[in-house]
């Protein structure tokens, strides 16, 4: 199995793509951390995967709480006795005109994606250095590269990401480290779902509309990406044997963005 022996931590992964990508590591022998602030969905989420057959645990993870994202990453430290994977996939979306567009929302999303990847990266490189090993995954997205409107928290965020996930890739060199951004298209998870009434609102157009033309308008055959794409792109991350691939946005999107 590709991953055997990975210990790997997973936050946002009590549900849609984070679980998708955690249950894909288990599948490849990978120890698993589900880290979430849902508890009751992360704990459900592990015992899925023991029943299977694989390590696994839940950890509670405010990633916006430095203490929390320490204490956390420090138990599945002290469980499987080392980290080699970091997935930072915790994300909200919240959409409004700029105009529109509360301060503390603004603040609350990049919290959530562009602080919480710094607070998770600091925690686990702590683990990863000392044994010249790792792999740091970014969840980015088609708006790490490419802006859409009323995403201005988002898209800054994502473009945020990219940046540090680069930063990391030269910093994390010496250490045997590499680093990587998954940059993916629109995938149709209840997130996604959720923004599509919002969306047609506010453009004024139809859900059909916002689908066609705002969500898949760009790609080659109008085809959302799926979750599983987006996990065995994380696969292929977690598993690639040398620093040969790092500092790399990849964009599995249906070739919306062609990097």
């Amino acid at each position: 199995m590709k991953l055997q022996g990975n210990v790997a931590v997973v936050t946002g992964a009590s549900s849609g793509i984070g679980k998708t990508i955690a249950t894909t590591f288990a599948r490849n022998g990978a120890k698993i951390a589900i880290c979430d602030i849902d508890m009751d969905g992360a704990g459900k989420v592990a015992k899925e995967l023991e029943a299977a057959g694989a390590e696994a645990m839940a950890v509670e993870m405010d990633v916006t709480d430095e203490a929390a994202v320490n204490r956390g990453v420090d138990q599945v430290a002290e469980r499987f006795g080392r980290i080699d994977t970091m997935v930072s996939n915790a994300g909200i979306q919240i959409v409004h005109p700029i105009e529109e567009f509360p301060y503390a929302a603004f603040r609350k999303l990049v919290s959530i994606h562009l602080d919480g990847s710094f607070l998770l990266t600091k925690a686990c490189v702590k683990y990863m250095y000392p044994q010249k090993s790792g792999s740091l995954i970014y969840m980015g997205s088609v708006h790490s590269h490419e802006a859409s409107a009323l995403k201005s928290a988002y898209v800054a965020a994502k473009h945020g990401i990219l940046g540090l996930a680069r930063v990391m890739a030269k910093e994390g060199a010496k250490h045997g480290v590499r680093s990587n951004t998954i940059c993916p298209g629109f995938v149709k998870t209840p997130l996604v779902e959720k923004q599509i009434p919002e969306q047609a609102e506010s453009l004024g157009i139809s859900e059909e509309d916002v689908v066609n033309q705002v969500m898949l308008g760009e790609t080659v055959d109008k085809e959302f990406t799926t979750m599983q794409d987006v996990a065995d792109v994380a696969l292929f991350l977690a598993s690639f044997e040398t620093n040969a691939l790092t500092g790399q946005s990849i964009v599995p999107s249906h070739g919306w963005y062609m990097a």
